[in-house]
């Protein structure tokens, strides 16, 4: 549940910006990356984090590490559609994915001169991460801990938050009927180029969250995370139904039950060391037998 959680904040931004301009966005999982190195910084170099953390300090560096990281990836993603992307709306295809992928290496390279190739560390249970409750008798026993109750007690209301935008208010209603169809919309008089900037900037911010939470979780980032993170998350929003933003939540929870379950199998193959060959597995199989994956596919064609 808790990996599953990251992994739908991350492939909301895969699935609106795909939902809009059928792109995928190659760019997002080091955007993802950026965040976490915000949060690396503010637990580091600002508050001074230590291991177990005073509530007194960690709430206030969760609160600006977020509120500053879903700023600037936001702002981040959005100039990334503005320079990289907009003047290749009406390219081939191909232009714009390949362009997605030299600004994932952009970015990559950015952080490695920022933070410098090894793994920036947090330190260990920054979070809170005392048993909650545990289920069974120990040895073979599961406990859920405060560090992960802390992950849903974030990522839920930022779920929720999304989906009120996109359903009720009047620019979540602009972004459905530009994904639906830009030159109708355009007529009935929104404004195509702002609701794409707009819908950038929002799955920039979900990234930016999604890293700080990462990072504060895992007490570990590194400037290549996000590629392998983004894939992941892709993968899940494939699953669920690339576009359909109820889909790329149900892939991600089912991509991390899956890790959480095969991890836990050390006893027996496939075990941990095949995690992601079956999770890139997973998505071949989606690609080949049920390409509209489990909710369907919601894009400009479909409807």
């Amino acid at each position: 549940m808790t990996r599953g959680a990251l992994y739908a904040l991350v492939a909301l931004g895969y699935t609106l910006v795909y939902g809009i301009l059928e792109l995928i966005n190659f760019a997002h999982g080091d955007v993802f990356m950026i965040g976490g190195m915000i949060a690396a910084t503010f637990a580091i170099q600002i508050f001074s984090l230590g291991e177990n953390p005073a509530l007194s300090s960690l709430i206030p560096a969760i609160l600006l590490a977020l509120l500053a990281a879903t700023v600037i990836c936001g702002l981040l993603n959005a100039t990334i559609e503005r320079v990289a992307y907009k003047p290749l709306r009406r390219a081939p295809r191909l232009v714009p994915l390949i362009t997605a992928i030299g600004v994932s290496f952009i970015l990559q390279n950015v952080a490695l001169i920022w933070k410098g190739s090894a793994p920036v560390s947090l330190p260990p249970h920054t979070l809170p991460s005392g048993a909650i409750f545990t289920l069974g008798t120990c040895p073979k026993c599961a406990t859920y801990r405060w560090d992960q109750f802390t992950v849903l007690l974030i990522t839920i209301p930022v779920l929720l938050g999304l989906v009120w935008l996109v359903r009720y208010t009047r620019q979540g209603k602009a972004m459905r009927a530009t994904a639906q169809d830009k030159d109708a919309a355009a007529m009935m008089g929104i404004d195509v180029n702002r609701t794409i900037s707009f819908t950038f900037l929002i799955a920039g911010g979900l990234a930016g969250t999604a890293g700080v939470i990462f990072a504060f979780y895992s007490t570990n980032i590194r400037y290549n995370e996000g590629f392998t993170l983004g894939l992941i998350a892709f993968t899940a929003a494939v699953l669920g139904g690339i576009g359909n933003l109820q889909g790329a939540v149900l892939g991600a929870l089912l991509i991390g039950f899956i890790q959480d379950y095969n991890d836990g199998l050390s006893w027996h193959a496939p075990g941990p060391a095949w995690t992601q060959a079956i999770v890139f597995a997973i998505l071949i199989l989606i690609l080949v037998f049920r390409p509209q994956g489990l909710l369907g596919e919601q894009t400009p064609e479909g409807g």
